[in-house]
């Protein structure tokens, strides 16, 4: 570490959630496991429990601890937040409220991702990272706020919009990408999957490795490199059809079969764009995706057997 630098203590929200899992691991990987603090509303071993809802209770623990940088990742997603919309303005919000203002205090930098949600029906297909965000769902609208938190806060506030997250490592969360994740459980031990969207429908989506490695370069780019867009970056992936990921999979299971059956998530996904352009955060802070469609399946069924 050079001389001068103040060690970074930090505090990461959601941390038994899907991304909040991996990031853990990797934070700890990057800056020792004594100065990374999991916490989340759910009890579990070696994690705070810490509801985002509780303001007293976040501010304590910044002060106790010396917290220097905060990853919020607690929130209701998607699917679960259209079927609970108080509830998701409530956590979605009000506790992002409740983290900047514990920030504000004590100088804390802080990573809030935002999603393809903040994108509308009104949106291009292949959605530019400046557009007009006018979302249907109730999430889309709790991430467009958090966008603007991002910008007028005061603070080294940071954001990603991520697209549908594939992983294997922990279960998805309620959001509408989750089908990419459930068709391989249900591959692998039984051999067919009933998929909520058509066979047609298209959607930015990321293997989380690629998730994860985005949310660290941002966080590690000087703040004075950081445009207009830090409260919410593009950042591709690559796009792909249910029917194309049914396909993908067969190279390894060919038996297997897929029927599609959309229900309400099929609407949220038609909102939303085809595919994303993330020149700006690869000309700001040099981002680039390393996996497609095929190099995903691999991995995921690798890792999954």
């Amino acid at each position: 570490m050079p001389m001068g630098t103040v060690p970074k203590l930090i505090l990461v929200t959601g941390a038994l959630g899907q991304i909040g899992t991996e990031l853990v691991e990797a934070l700890q990987d990057k800056y020792g496991k004594e100065s990374v603090i999991p916490t989340d509303v759910r009890e579990a071993n070696g994690c705070t429990q810490l509801d985002v809802m509780d303001a007293e209770g976040i501010e304590n623990l910044v002060r106790s601890k010396g917290i220097t940088d905060i990853y919020h990742l607690a929130a209701l997603l998607s699917a679960t937040g259209e079927k609970n919309p108080d509830l998701c303005w409530s956590v979605n919000v009000d506790g992002l409220v409740n983290v900047i203002s514990a920030a504000k205090k004590y100088g804390c930098r802080v990573f809030s991702p935002s999603s393809i949600a903040v994108f509308g029906p009104d949106c291009p297909k292949h959605a530019p990272q400046v557009t007009g965000l006018n979302p249907t769902t109730v999430y889309g609208k709790t991430k467009v706020v958090g966008e603007h938190l991002a910008m007028s806060s005061g603070i080294d506030m940071r954001g990603l919009r991520y697209p549908g997250l594939i992983s294997w490592k922990a279960p998805a969360g309620g959001g509408t990408t989750d089908y990419a994740v459930e068709i391989f459980h249900a591959a692998l031990s039984e051999g067919h999957y009933n998929c909520f969207v058509r066979e047609d429908t298209r959607l930015p989506m990321m293997y989380m490795d690629d998730a994860i490695r985005a949310t660290l370069e941002l966080m590690d780019t000087p703040f004075d490199s950081l445009g207009t867009s830090r409260g919410g970056y593009n950042i591709a992936g690559c796009s792909f059809t249910a029917g194309e990921l049914v396909k993908s999979i067969q190279r390894h299971i060919p038996e297997f079969t897929c029927s599609f059956e959309p229900d309400v998530r099929q609407n949220y996904a038609d909102s939303w764009p085809d595919s994303i352009e993330d020149d700006v955060a690869r000309k700001e802070w040099g981002w680039i995706s390393k996996f497609d469609l095929d190099k995903i399946v691999d991995e995921m069924i690798d890792n999954l057997q």
